[in-house]
């Protein structure tokens, strides 16, 4: 599966608000709940998840990577991308505050992890931060992830 079958167009959004890192993630998942690809509940286990495991998701400076187990009511793999109006903090230490939060539904553990190398190909690129710091619109903050799709 190609990341542009994974974050589609409804699964991104730009200047969400959010009080605090609860929000920013329900923010995320309400975008794969609203498209079908995840249950009602999946949100509520993204953020049982970040509570259990600690602020561990915030996987670089101002980048939250939520995500929950297949069981937790994937219908479908998708990735959901918000960016918050303001960042807000997960208790990271080291990468808060996030101003990006990319939510992660596999339906199987390979499906995971290729969606996590995908995600990680486009982090591991300073330039791409940048560009997804400066988006101005949806369709620019989903083109910088559709533009670094790794070659297979």
């Amino acid at each position: 599966m190609n990341i542009e079958d994974l974050i589609k167009p409804e699964l991104v959004e730009i200047s969400v608000a959010a009080k605090n890192w609860e929000e920013a993630i329900r923010a995320a998942g309400k975008l794969m709940v609203d498209a079908g690809t995840v249950e009602e509940r999946f949100p509520d286990a993204m953020i049982r998840v970040a509570k259990e495991f600690g602020a561990y998701i915030v996987v670089a400076p101002g980048i939250a990577l939520p995500h929950a187990q297949p069981e937790d009511g994937v219908i479908s793999a998708s990735i959901a991308v918000v960016r918050l109006k303001e960042p807000v903090n997960f208790g990271n230490e080291d990468n808060d505050p996030v101003f990006l939060v990319i939510a992660l539904a596999a339906i199987d553990h390979e499906e995971h992890i290729q969606g996590l190398m995908k995600v990680a190909n486009i982090l591991e690129d300073e330039e791409c931060i940048e560009k997804l710091k400066a988006a101005r619109t949806k369709e620019e903050l989903r083109g910088v992830f559709l533009s670094k799709e790794p070659a297979i």
